[in-house]
């Protein structure tokens, strides 16, 4: 039974937490209360009260500021209890059960964390708490437990309060912020700030408060045409000044070196909407814009693409009556619930907590990721409702003599040996863990023992730098790569360079950059990496130079279908001329004949002939549309020819294709034909226009089998639309 004088306090802690909460357990937190200060009731805090009052304080936090869960406020009043008292954990675990025990038991041991380190690498520390928390509501006592004690940091001796404030400022503050507990951070900072640096911050609060009516009066100046255009339009809102907190100040005094009353943003209103409809927010942008002018750079959609924490918001900064800028923020009402009080708002706002499952998992990913900066993914894990564990997020592993090494979790092999010495890890081909060979890319896990096997003739595999996590592997890797790079330049640099001179080519490098830009090629170090992994074939890119030097107005710069007919025109005559003509029943006899525009046939066609009126025989492709009918009326007239053998030479073929331009692209064209059987390309002619290309390609090849096959490699490229037989250029 709660004595008399305590009594009013259970009653006010009860009834804040049914006014905040979605449900309360009044058994639960009555006996929680009940042992707490029966634990404390011999212990005094430094300012002269009753210890339990602390405990009572950080309960009352975590239910109205930041109003989670009942089990919560439970903790909260139990935190010090196995710490400081007779009660330890095992007695809060008979009690009240594993959970609560585990949470109450996670607190103690992050106050033993800073009881037995000096703090001087936050980063360490902020991994050292994650790795401890497996439960979320750890941290949410533990803000609260932190928050009371910088409210009543006064009466503790100097250096304890420089030290707990700038503990504040490195691991409690960003955390909160974090966690999204906006109105826990601001309250942090501006306290370890008022502890650290006193008469920074007394000069400010003093400035601060000395304009306070000034600028009470400005913002209602300000705000007044705007809420008479949100009544009218049927809005239902609240707008008020919003408080700049004194910390945020001096941080940006120190970062733009300006004194105090040259900070523009000083003066800043909020607008909170009751409706859940995010596109409300752009209509009250778009109201406030009508009546002050907009600083376009300074406007952020924080609705569309949320803070990773969560947080959503319109900001935008406008000029205000006598040309002072205004920072206007607008948002929802649950918007702004969640930005003030973080996790523990989605709570509030979702009827089914399992269905938080997803987004508390990207969120806390995210931290995960903020305190692990060597990891660039933090691995998925789902959420457990009410438990929202935060896994450890670095496993501990062994060497064969027993050495403990901390690697993040996704660890594999390649960063073991990084982590024991970068020549180690540059030099192995082998790993084995508890003495079973493994591949390089296995996820290593807490408890492995790990020997890495090495060669002096390994160097590090590109492709390592996919699947390893840590800084120290992948800016090795990435270092060795850049160095096989430019190796690599210099090695495709010097075959062109030779490639140019035994054609006796004179080109600059401003030219040739234009040239390999023409060709669809980024650079020039592009251009010659290219030839070095024989992507970009050299005789051919000289080719097209000589051909450019030959015919300053080149095929490549030819406008319309003039350029095309003419280039078709000289691809046939050149195909054709590679035979004596055409063979007739067997024999090469001097007769008249020409061949069919309709399907320009050349050879290593299928051709017949037609014998005309005046102009000869006509040579037809096999497969022509226009032979069918001849066939049909005129059977008679119809004669088999054939082309002329030739020895050991290779026909002329043209290829046009088409589709979506991008870079990169006739590198990969050109690569595709000349590796297909070491086909050589004598021309190539490529035009783009918005976004799209089209190419014509003149090649040598064996037969019309030789050509098909090139055919279908090009159909397969990303990109190309179509590919077919360069017959006329009208198709």
């Amino acid at each position: 039974m709660v004595h008399a004088k305590y009594k009013k306090k259970l009653d006010d802690l009860l009834a804040i937490c049914r006014k905040n909460l979605r449900s309360v357990d009044e058994d639960l937190i009555t006996r929680a209360f009940e042992l707490s200060l029966d634990a404390h009731k011999h212990d005094i805090r430094a300012s002269g009260e009753p210890y339990f009052y602390h405990p009572y304080e950080v309960a009352t936090v975590v239910a109205k500021e930041i109003a989670l869960d009942d089990v919560s406020v439970a903790c909260a009043l139990l935190h010090d209890v196995a710490e400081d008292t007779d009660f330890g954990i095992k007695d809060i675990r008979e009690e009240f059960g594993d959970t609560i025990a585990d949470i109450v038991d996670g607190t103690t041991k992050i106050t033993d964390i800073f009881r037995s380190h000096e703090i001087t690498q936050a980063e360490s520390y902020r991994k050292l708490l994650l790795s401890m928390v497996n439960d979320i509501r750890v941290m949410i006592v533990k803000f609260a437990d932190r928050l009371h004690n910088m409210r009543t940091l006064e009466y503790l001796p100097v250096e304890k309060q420089q030290r707990l404030s700038k503990e504040t400022l490195e691991i409690y503050a960003p955390f909160a912020h974090r966690f999204g507990l906006a109105k826990i951070k601001w309250e942090l900072e501006d306290l370890a700030f008022k502890h650290l640096h006193r008469k920074e911050y007394e000069e400010i609060a003093h400035a601060i408060k000395a304009k306070r009516r000034e600028r009470e009066h400005y913002i209602r100046k300000f705000t007044i045409p705007i809420e008479g255009r949100l009544k009218e339009d049927g809005f239902k809102f609240e707008i008020a000044g919003r408080p700049k907190h004194l910390y945020s100040i001096f941080n940006k005094m120190i970062k733009r070196n300006k004194p105090l009353d040259e900070i523009y943003d000083m003066f800043a209103v909020r607008i909170v909407l009751d409706t859940n409809d995010d596109n409300k927010c752009f209509s009250v942008y778009g109201i406030v814009s009508e009546i002050y002018k907009p600083v376009a750079e300074r406007f952020k959609n924080y609705v569309s693409i949320p803070k990773k924490n969560g947080y959503q918001s319109l900001h935008t900064t406008v000029i205000g009556p006598e040309g002072k800028m205004v920072e206007v923020q607008i948002r929802t009402r649950s918007m702004h619930e969640i930005a003030e009080r973080g996790v523990a708002a989605h709570w509030m706002y979702k009827e089914n907590v399992s269905t938080l499952d997803k987004e508390l998992e990207n969120w806390v990913n995210w931290v995960r990721e903020i305190f692990d900066q060597s990891t660039e993914e933090a691995p998925k894990e789902l959420m457990e409702s009410f438990k929202l564990n935060l896994y450890q997020d670095e496993i501990y592993v062994f060497t064969p003599k027993g050495d403990l090494k901390i690697l993040p979790k996704g660890a594999t092999p390649i960063d073991f040996g990084f982590e024991i010495h970068s020549n180690v890890g540059s030099h192995t081909i082998g790993a084995k863990v508890n003495g079973r060979i493994v591949p390089l890319n296995i996820i290593l896990q807490s408890g492995d023992q790990v020997e890495i096997i090495t060669s002096k003739k390994q160097t590090p595999n590109a492709d390592w730098e996919k699947f390893v996590v840590t800084h120290k592997a992948k800016s090795a890797i990435r270092h060795w790569i850049k160095e096989e790079e430019r190796k690599h330049l210099e090695e495709g640099k010097e075959v062109w360079e030779k490639k140019v001179k035994k054609a006796k080519l004179h080109i600059n490098e401003d030219e040739l950059t234009k040239f390999v830009h023409l060709q669809k090629i980024n650079n020039i170090q592009e251009f010659y990496l290219g030839i070095t992994s024989q992507e970009i074939n050299p005789d051919v890119m000289v080719g097209m130079l000589l051909e450019r030097a030959k015919h300053p107005a080149s095929e490549q710069e030819e406008k319309g279908d003039n350029g095309a007919s003419a280039l078709f025109t000289k691809f046939v005559k050149s195909a054709r001329s590679i035979t004596s003509g055409i063979s007739l029943f067997g024999t090469n006899d001097n007769f008249m004949h020409n061949y069919a525009k309709c399907c320009n046939p050349i050879p290593g066609d299928e051709i017949v002939g037609f014998i005309t009126t005046g102009e000869g025989l006509k040579i037809h492709r096999k497969n022509c549309h226009n032979v069918a009918s001849l066939r049909l009326n005129d059977e008679e007239r119809i004669v088999e020819v054939s082309w002329p053998p030739t020895e050991d030479v290779d026909f002329i073929a043209g290829i046009k294709l088409s589709g979506e331009d991008r870079s990169g692209l006739l590198n990969e064209i050109t690569h595709a034909i000349s590796t297909f059987e070491n086909t050589n390309i004598r021309s190539v002619n490529i035009a783009t226009k918005d976004s799209l290309f089209d190419g014509q390609f003149i090649l040598y090849v064996k037969n019309t089998q030789h050509l098909s096959g090139i055919v279908e490699r090009l159909k397969r490229l990303k990109g190309v639309t179509k590919v077919e037989r360069f017959e006329d250029t009208n198709g």
